[in-house]
């Protein structure tokens, strides 16, 4: 296995789907012409990172490896583009509609005559000129649906999660450390840890915890993640990442370069999880 000493370190603010349209180059000068015809195939590595593991208290307990599968640095931008617009497109109802001139009611009876008034000739009042009027060009239910490789997907995820082990840590399982819901507790636990409550961060656990989920639900920049509801765009989103030892075993064993799976069953797990995301109410409209 290639062990990497820095990987390559993903973010909303460093990916290029964030940068100005200035700074984009025409495709003619990034791709030249013979690279067209000759593809190279996708190449993926192994991103070997060793994490802190920290007690509830905050004390350092140990050590653990996150051991991922990654692309490399020249395709790992494009894979994770890929996979961040394939997740927002998706989450789009496509329930937006507008009236056209023929579809707002009224308008029938010419407003007044053609000549001998002195004012331009109209021949409906929901003409899209008017208020009231029609609407040219406006949007109207469509799909926006777009499909991905589960393994191109896959990818995609490890590849976010080992970039952000610069700025991830481990800590011992918490759930039971929480007798009743106390949000204080919970930010006095955070800072333990070395986290500030002011940035955004993410937990990946195996469960959440009721105690754990109503301590921490009042916190606005804080996500609680599970593998069910594991996202490409809550890890790129996240200044700081925090997982349990479990969650560590999980990702080895789900996203480690020797992970051999069921297609089928990845295939029924994934369209479970776009019903979920379908019925949670996080899709936009448009």
């Amino acid at each position: 296995m290639a062990a990497s000493a820095t990987p390559l370190s993903l973010s909303f603010f460093t990916s290029s789907i964030f940068l100005t349209s200035s700074s984009h180059k025409p495709l003619s000068t990034l791709i030249p012409n013979n690279s067209l015809k000759t593809l190279k195939p996708l190449t993926i590595s192994s991103e070997l990172a060793t994490l802190p593991v920290l007690s509830f208290t905050g004390d350092k307990v140990g050590e653990t490896f996150l051991d991922l599968k990654a692309a490399l640095p020249d395709t790992a931008r494009a894979v994770v583009h890929r996979a961040i617009i394939t997740d927002l497109q998706n989450k789009r109802r496509g329930t937006a509609s507008t009236l056209t001139r023929a579809e707002v009611r009224g308008g029938g009876r010419k407003p007044y005559p053609q000549k001998k008034t002195g004012r331009a000739r109209q021949g409906s009042t929901r003409t899209p000129l008017r208020p009231g009027g029609g609407v040219v060009f406006g949007p109207k239910p469509r799909d926006w649906s777009i499909k991905i490789n589960r393994k191109e997907k896959r990818l995609a995820i490890s590849t976010a999660v080992a970039s952000a082990a610069e700025n991830t840590i481990v800590v011992e399982d918490f759930s039971d450390e929480f007798e009743k819901p106390k949000t204080k507790e919970f930010i006095a636990a955070m800072k333990r840890w070395g986290l500030d409550p002011n940035e955004k961060t993410t937990f990946l656990m195996r469960e959440v915890a009721d105690n754990v989920r109503l301590s921490s639900r009042n916190i606005g920049t804080l996500k609680m993640l599970t593998p069910r509801t594991l996202n490409l765009f809550d890890i790129l989103n996240a200044d700081k990442l925090i997982l349990t030892p479990e969650i560590v075993d999980y990702l080895n064993a789900r996203y480690g370069l020797n992970y051999e799976g069921d297609d089928e069953d990845e295939e029924d797990a994934e369209e479970e999880d776009d019903k979920e995301e379908g019925e949670g109410g996080s899709e936009v409209q448009g």
